[in-house]
This record gives structure tokens, sequence and C-alpha cells, in this order.
């Protein structure tokens, strides 16, 4: 057992500046982190998380303030501290064993220590059976676990994680914390950073972060009670739930509305009280404060008003169409002896929300792929806008808009450059192009963002960018990849806010997603693992399902694990 300190980190006034005429990264921040506990570290995309991160590793040093890590300065102390980086640098062309050893080498773990070593980080992680895959093979969560082995090659007495379950599917990030609480429970003081508020709401204490100061530090419960009664169930209300939460939006006694199972979740501002015609016909109900409640009201709500979107598109299909947009008929896909993706069908009409959910490795991405076109399939067929991707190519492609799960626009370009890009890409020309681009630069608000290059941007305004040029030429479908995948909450209703708009002007979206909750914005999901689909239903179906498993009342995410533990253990 790790011997425990009192303090893990103490941070007195620290500040860190990037540009002498900007605001500082880090403002003035103040705080106790504890050996024993997980400290949670939340703020939405630039509100310094990373940098604080990285100062308390000793990679950086403050400009002003004093940075105590384990008693000494951290840079004194790098040998004892455990950093595992948003992007962990595994070397994909080595295998699990091979990363393990050039890591071991790297940290300086004593060739007679290397073994013992990776047996028991092999099984801590439960990639024994793995040893000889290549990293480039693994699924995102056996990555990460391998990231979380190599940090901990040497015992650390402070472990700092850098959003760990980013792009983690809900099964591997139980894993996750469940190995994390066990290093906690032996006195290693934990720093996790995370987008997931459900993390930050288990943490013993929590940093909440915004534009580089800090706005709250304590118990998460102490923040969560200060919304006592302000939170509320719209239930009972007529017409899509969608609809039904834009229009409770609009009320300004709502700073805060999701969609949750067959109601709405809506906080409230202080002392106020939707007006019954908002509710779309509904009741109010009380509901149980949570972390993510407090979090949003905490930084000023949620969404300023619906998505001038709804307004921009207009799309030329006739809307009383009954051909799906997209279509896959048994589609399958090999890669020698290995199926990705084993006769999976399904129909999606226009205007509809389909979700690809799945564990890491289940072949969503695969079958993904292929109806986007970037990938033959092995047998089967996908179908576009009623265009056969593999006989139709180009004209199918004409009608859907793609977001890649990683930011796949062009770095070295501006954000002007990238939209006219794409607008050609997609065909556009003269007037219509240049109509195109001022109006996505206006909805996304980019335009004060146009000559900086698009690698440089936040995480939360590269998604919008992303989005941007997906829906620039008005496609019939579009197709988004892990679209919100480590960005804050707030961005992430935003963004939902836009497809939301795209769905009721009649664009039909096809989306993975390892947010739970986002799912519940599905019309339908199609839960597919091991290559095969496992179930097809509504979010309310599905956990209907998962209730009569066994769970009581349960979350997406808690049906998400129950039905593939039940498909497991059925094979």
């Amino acid at each position: 057992m790790v011997p425990p300190a009192v303090e893990a980190v103490e941070l007195k006034a620290v500040v860190k500046r990037f540009s002498r005429t900007g605001s500082p990264a880090l403002d003035g921040i103040s705080a106790v982190l504890r050996a024993g506990e997980i400290t949670g570290l939340v703020g939405p995309d630039g509100a310094g998380k990373t940098t604080l991160i990285r100062l308390m590793t000793g990679l950086m040093v403050p400009d002003q303030g004093q940075i105590t890590v384990l008693g000494r300065e951290a840079a004194r102390i790098q040998a004892e501290i455990g950093y595992m980086p948003q992007r962990f640098g595994l070397y994909e062309d080595l295998t699990v064993l091979e990363n393990l050893r050039l890591y071991a080498e790297l940290r300086g773990l004593a060739p007679a220590e290397q073994s013992a070593t990776f047996e028991r980080l092999l099984h801590f992680t439960d990639l024994g059976r793995f040893t000889t895959r290549l990293a480039g093979h693994l699924s995102g969560g056996m990555k990460q676990k391998l990231g979380l082995a190599c940090a901990l090659l040497k015992t650390p007495r402070l472990l700092l994680l850098d959003e760990p379950g980013v792009g983690v599917d809900p099964i591997s990030r139980r894993d996750l914390w469940t190995m994390v609480e066990a290093l906690a429970g032996e006195g290693i003081g934990v720093v996790w950073s995370t987008a997931y508020l459900e993390e930050a709401e288990a943490c013993r204490r929590v940093l909440l972060l915004d534009r580089g100061r800090l706005l709250f530090a304590g118990p998460p419960a102490e923040l969560t009670e200060s919304l006592a009664g302000r939170v509320v169930r719209l239930v009972g209300s007529t017409g899509r739930r969608r609809h039904a939460l834009v229009h409770a939006l609009d009320d300004p006694a709502v700073i805060d509305g999701v969609i949750q199972g067959e109601s709405l979740r809506l906080v409230t501002a202080p002392g106020a009280v939707p007006a019954a015609s908002s509710l779309s016909g509904g009741r109010l109900e009380p509901a149980v404060p949570r972390f993510e409640d407090a979090y949003v009201s905490l930084l000023g709500g949620g969404l300023d008003g619906p998505s001038p979107l709804a307004g921009a598109v207009s799309l030329a299909a006739d809307p009383g169409a009954t051909e799906p947009v997209i279509e896959a008929r048994g589609l399958t896909k090999r890669f020698g002896d290995f199926v990705a993706a084993d006769s999976i069908s399904f129909a999606v009409p226009r205007g509809e929300i389909f979700g690809l959910l799945g564990p890491n490795g289940a072949g969503k991405s695969t079958t993904f792929r292929m109806l986007c076109g970037l990938l033959s399939p092995s047998a089967g067929e996908g179908r576009v806008a009623g265009r056969d991707l593999r006989r139709e190519p180009a004209e199918a492609r004409r009608s859907l808009g793609y977001m890649a799960q990683k930011f796949s626009l062009y770095g070295d370009l501006s954000v002007a450059q990238n939209l006219a890009f794409f607008a050609g890409l997609y065909g556009l020309a003269g007037a219509r192009r240049r109509q195109q681009i001022s109006l996505m630069s206006e909805i996304f608000d980019l335009g004060s963002y146009r000559h900086q290059s698009a690698r440089d941007l936040p995480l939360g305004l590269k998604q919008r960018l992303a989005l941007a040029c997906a829906v620039m030429h008005q496609p019939a479908a579009l197709f988004l990849d892990e679209p919100t995948s480590g960005v804050d909450p707030i961005t992430r209703r935003e963004f939902w806010s836009h497809i939301n708009a795209l769905v009721e002007t009649g664009v039909t979206v096809l989306v993975t997603t390892h947010f739970m909750e986002e799912a519940e914005y599905c019309d339908r999901i199609a839960l597919i693992d091991r290559g095969r689909l496992l179930a097809l239903a509504s979010p309310d179906a599905l956990k209907a399902r998962a209730a009569a498993l066994g769970a009581v009342k349960p979350t997406m995410e808690e049906a998400f694990i129950a039905l593939v533990q039940a498909g497991e253990s059925a094979r």
C-alpha cells in the first residue's frame, strides 16, 4: 500500500498566461487536492483543465503563484507522478506487450522488475489475453486501459488523468472507474478530468473551472444542493419530445432542459415557474437535482434559443415520400477471418434520428462507414436517398453530409478556407456557394474566427465548423460519428439543438455516441455487439427490455449495459 500524504497537491494563487495581452489560461487558482481521493476536474472547452494538469506534472511552470505536489515542487518529483494525457502516445504498430516494454524503459523500470509488473498490470486491466495484439487494432476502451497501464508502470503517489473516458463506451468507462477507484483506495491521489458529469458526481471533490477561473471547489453534492426546488420533470406532453423541448426552452423561466426518457428534465430560474402555455399540454413534477443541472446553472444556463438552422434549411425531397432515406440490407464486412459486421439490416425513414450504439469494437463504426460509402461491404448493400452506394457512389455521397469521430477538416487551412473547400467538394458554385458559406458562418458564429487556423480552434468550435461543412449543401442524410466526444455539456446541448432543428426540416440523421443521454434524442436505436444486431427499438422500449431483465427503472446507460451483458451471456 502506498503511504498517503494529507495533501497530494496544493495550489496557491496559480496564474498561467500564454500571451501578454490576452486573458490568462489560469487566473489565481487556489485549492487543495487530497491523497486517497479522486478529484474531478470539469469545465467548458478552454476552461484551463489541461493547463492545470500539465502544471501539476511539472511539464510547465506557473507565471505566478505556487504549486506543491506531494510536499515538493512538481518538477522535482515527476518519477512519483503517473500521467495519462488526452491523446496518450501509444505506438499503434507495436503490440500491447511491446508498448509496455517501451514505456518501462522510458520510465526507468528496472529489467528485473518488469516481468512481475507487466503481469500485475495486465491482470489489473484485463489485457492479458491481448499481449500480442497491435495497439492500433485495440478498441477505444482497450487503448485507454493500456494507456492507464503504461502510466502505472512505476506505482505513482499521484495519478493525473486528462479525460480518460473520451471515446470509450459505458462498460469500459465503468471498468476504468473501478480500476482508478481501487488505486485511490490504496492511498494514491487521483485527478480525473472529465466531460462526463456523472463521473464527476461520483468524485469525492470537484474543481469547476471556467475561462481560467475557479468557480467551485468542494464535494459535488454541495453544488447540487443549491438547486433544491428548481428541477422539474415535464410529463405527459403531447407531440414529439424534441419539439416540446424547444417550446419549453422558449420560456424565460426555463434555463436548461434535456430529454429524459418519456419526460423532459427542466431547470428553472430562481423563484420562476414555467407558464402553462410552454408545457405542450403536460404537467410538472418535482425532480431530484443532479450535478449536471447545477453545473449548467452555474455557467449561466443551457441554450439562448432555438437553432436558426430550422429556418435556413429547405430540402428538395418530397415530404410525403415513403422510401427509406438510409437503408442497410444484410451489410457484412470481413477482415480476413474476422467478421466486423454480420448481416446488419435496418431502414431509416425521412426526418428520423437513428442511433447506432454498441461497445468499443462492436462493429458500429464499420457499419457506419459502409453506409457512408467509406468502406466497401463484403456482402449486402447500403443505400442513401435511394442510391446504391456500390453502384452509384458519387450520387449517393452528394445526398449525405458526414462528420467524423475525429476532427477531419484541414488543420492547415483557415476556417474560411475549410468552408470554401467543402462547398466546392459538395458541388456548390457561384452565388449559391457564397450564400451558403455566409449562412453557415452566421448560424455557427464563425465570422470572428474566419482567418484562424482550424487546428488551433478549441474543440467546441472545431465541432461547430465540422457540422457547418457537413450541412452546407443541405443533405437529405447526415452521418454523425461520435460528434460530441470530449465536449462539455453546454456545447453538447448547442450541438443537439442544431440537429433537432435539421430533423424538423426533414433531414435524416444516423448517429453513433457513447453519451447515453444523447441516445434519448434518437427515435430508434440499433444496439450492436460483436458484429451482430442485438436489438432495434426506441430508447423507451430498450429500457423496458432492460427492466424485464431485472434492472429497476434503468437509465439509458444502465439499459445499454444490461442488454449487452445479456447478449454476451446468451452466446
